[in-house]
């Protein structure tokens, strides 16, 4: 799939600092990977990761597991999931960066995702 990320997080996930990314929705089971389009003013696909585990629960309950790689304070992360029961958060591994990063039209793809869109297997 591939995943609207703000370019500061993107770097962060390809520093190594920020190892899970966090989402109001959870994907479907078969995804194993995730392309990273960095948002404006960036625009630009500018790496991928594979999933190593995707967890879900409570807001308090994914805080605990994920707090000492998530890249972010918890007063940001309280705010994301404000009103929401549900957490979900990405386990990343084998972060690659794109020496050369792509276009959303390299994927066929030609409007900005709100959040992440499904891509077909090449």
């Amino acid at each position: 799939m591939l995943l609207s990320i703000k370019p500061q997080y993107a770097e962060m996930i390809i520093e190594g600092t920020k190892k899970y990314e966090f989402r109001t929705r959870k994907c479907r089971d078969d995804i194993r990977k995730i392309i990273f389009y960095a948002t404006a003013p960036q625009s630009q696909v500018v790496g991928e990761a594979e999933i190593e585990d995707i967890l879900v629960g409570s807001p308090t309950e994914i805080w605990k597991k994920t707090k000492q790689g998530s890249g972010i304070p918890v007063s940001f992360f309280r705010e994301y999931y404000k009103n929401r029961e549900v957490a979900v958060a990405y386990k990343l591994k084998n972060v690659k960066a794109y020496k050369k990063p792509k276009t959303l039209k390299d994927y066929g793809i030609t409007h900005v995702p709100q959040s992440f869109i499904y891509l077909k297997e090449s």
